[in-house]
C-alpha cells in the first residue's frame, strides 16, 4: 500500500493550543479538504506553534495500515 496524503487548514489561537499543555486537550479535530473529519494527537503539530498559535495549510502523511508518518506545513 502506498502512502495517503490528507490536506487540511488549521487556525488555532495560542490560547486554544495552550489547553494541550494544561492537560485539557489532547487531540486536534479538523475537516480535511476532501470533507473527512480527522482527529490526531495535538503533539504532532507542536513544532508549528508560534506566539500567535498555529495557522496554515498542512499535509498529513499516513503509511500502511493508516499509520501516522508525519505532518508538514505547505505553502
Amino acid at each position: 500500500m502506498t502512502s495517503q496524503f490528507i490536506r487540511f487548514k488549521l487556525d488555532l489561537s495560542y490560547d486554544q493550543y495552550l489547553a494541550v499543555y494544561q492537560g485539557v486537550a489532547k487531540t486536534v479535530v479538523t475537516i480535511a479538504d476532501d470533507g473527512r473529519r480527522i482527529v490526531f494527537p495535538a503533539g504532532n503539530i507542536q513544532r508549528y506553534l508560534t506566539k500567535t498559535g498555529i495557522q496554515g495549510y498542512f499535509e498529513m502523511e499516513l503509511g500502511a495500515g493508516n499509520k501516522f508518518v508525519g505532518i508538514k506545513k505547505i505553502p
